[in-house]
């Protein structure tokens, strides 16, 4: 580590073994790992700074080239998520997250017992393949596919089929953020049928993907101008519908809770509001997954939190690999041990 503003160097002739049976050796020192520039201060101080700022900016302060830095990187998250132990992951929550524009993805598994991020892969694109890497990722660290007995995901067939072949025991919960998401896109889609003849609607979109809390003075009034001007305003009716697809979620008996969502289905189908009608069949195609909710009560909420980090930190950074993008995404998510001379 640097003295104050100075740059600090050890120079030191380190001595060599000679073995009649492994030749010449040079001794390992304690200062320093085998094959580093750094000694272990000064990687200590490296491994902190790369999870606050751009690795770019890290080595400007460091004094030293961002390849330089990547290396040290490299070794140190590689070789923390190695001794993650998985022997106690039943549940796990599984979603796939942009690593760069295009087809550049990553597919994130999260124990949610422990809401810790528990191994990552890049995909090129979405691969099916996936899920075989992580039956064989699960052995690797003393867990087994066979314990994962709950897993919540978006509504994929490739994803239920992969988790059919390669989790064999786990019962799938569809995520309710993703079924809220659907709700959400169907009140835009209706909002934009009604907002070329209704002045009142126009820059209104955020107005009815709000809770009516969450709405401001001048938000609310214009809603309810917006109301009073046409009764049968079908924006209005898809908000309402929104209001209580949220509000079934509240309910804890899952007998109830399911009785409710048919009953909101089967008002949803006689409104004849077309966009809306899409969502309910969407979830009679995925029914026990969603039922399955009110007995779990998976959510990947944290995934989602996740995600918003990632993209985050993708945009103030900007990866050039998977490699690079995987590993800064598990100093930041995962704060791995990574063993720090500090």
């Amino acid at each position: 580590m640097d003295f104050f503003q100075h740059e600090a160097y050890f120079h030191a002739h380190v001595p060599r073994v000679k073995c009649p049976e492994h030749s010449v050796h040079q001794i390992s020192v304690s200062l320093a790992r085998k094959g580093s520039h750094f000694t272990l201060l000064f990687e200590a101080l490296i491994m902190t700074l790369v999870r606050e700022k751009p690795v770019l900016t890290a080595g400007r302060m460091a004094g030293e080239t961002d390849t330089l830095l990547w290396r040290v990187i490299d070794h140190y998250v590689p070789e923390a998520r190695a001794a993650v132990d998985m022997a106690n992951v039943h549940t796990v929550g599984v979603d796939e997250t942009s690593s760069r524009r295009g087809h550049g993805y990553i597919t994130l598994f999260v124990d949610l017992n422990a809401r810790r991020l528990l191994f990552l892969f890049a995909t090129p694109g979405k691969d099916a393949k996936t899920f075989e890497k992580i039956s064989e990722d699960l052995q690797v660290h003393g867990g087994n596919a066979e314990a994962i007995t709950n897993m919540g995901t978006g509504l994929s067939p490739a994803v239920q089929k992969e988790a059919a072949e390669h989790l064999p025991n786990a019962e799938i919960t569809f995520d309710r953020f993703n079924l809220m998401n659907l709700v959400n896109e169907a009140v835009v889609v209706v909002r934009k049928g009604e907002v070329l003849t209704l002045l009142d609607l126009v820059k209104t979109r955020w107005h009815w993907l709000k809770n009516d809390s969450n709405l401001k003075v001048e938000q609310k009034e214009k809603l309810q101008n917006s109301l009073k001007k046409d009764q049968n305003l079908k924006t209005a009716q898809a908000y309402q519908f929104w209001l209580t697809f949220q509000d079934i979620f509240t309910v804890k008996n899952r007998h109830r809770g399911a009785t409710l969502r048919k009953i909101w289905m089967e008002n949803v189908k006689n409104s004849g509001l077309s966009p809306m009608v899409k969502v309910v069949y969407t979830i009679m195609n995925h029914w026990v997954g969603v039922f399955r909710w009110f007995e779990s009560q998976i959510t990947n909420g944290i995934l989602e939190g996740f995600n918003s980090l990632i993209q985050s930190a993708k945009t103030r950074r900007g990866y050039r690999t998977h490699k690079t993008f995987i590993n800064m995404a598990c100093l930041i998510l995962d704060k791995p041990d990574l063993r720090l001379s500090t």
